[in-house]
């Protein structure tokens, strides 16, 4: 009579095997699920690598780039390649980040005029990114020779922009620059 009975709890072959395929599904998809998870997550890490270390994303704050750059616009830059004279790139200080235009580069000698002109080695020089010439606010001390390694800074908006001319700001050095602008990644559809 046991034996009756556990005749019939027994599963049959084709049971057996309805369930091994079912547990070799779950298995299968559970592994499938993993590896893509670890595929995403290493993905992740690269982008946020890449953003970090090679492309960092800046949000612009202030009106001191306009026309060129406005406020809440979003850019890409480059954390190599040379800076030279007209890039614009950001930077730290006072733990915020400033986004300016390049004016002089190490061992040039920087000058604003009080019309606005500025002067690079005492030739003026060509800026078609500024619509509206201003000395601004002028704290350092001019013409100003700078040393190795070192930006001085503007913004486009000239009568608005707290860059270099400045003298808490001063000529940037290169251990504060994050990089420079490679292009504008916020709003699309813009120049």
């Amino acid at each position: 009579m046991d034996e009756e009975i556990l005749e019939e709890k027994r599963p049959t072959s084709e049971q057996l095997e309805k369930e091994i395929g079912r547990i070799w599904l779950r298995n299968e998809t559970l592994k499938a699920v993993w590896s893509a998870i670890r595929t995403l997550l290493v993905f992740a890490a690269v982008a946020v690598l890449l953003s970090i270390k090679l492309f960092p994303v800046v949000r612009v704050e202030q009106g001191s780039m306009y026309p060129t750059l406005e406020d809440g616009q979003i850019i890409i830059l480059s954390t190599f390649g040379k800076i030279g004279k007209g890039d614009i790139i950001a930077f730290h200080y006072n733990n915020q980040v400033l986004v300016k235009r390049v004016i002089a580069t190490e061992y040039e000698t920087v000058d604003v005029k009080d019309d606005g002109t500025v002067y690079v080695n005492g030739a003026p020089t060509y800026e078609s990114y500024v619509t509206e010439p201003a000395a601004g606010e002028c704290t350092t001390e001019l013409p100003l020779r700078l040393s190795g390694g070192k930006y001085f800074v503007m913004g486009d908006h000239r009568a608005s922009s707290i860059d270099s001319r400045r003298a808490e700001i001063g000529a940037i050095d290169q251990s504060q620059v994050v990089g420079k602008a490679l292009f504008r990644l916020w709003p699309l559809g813009r120049p």
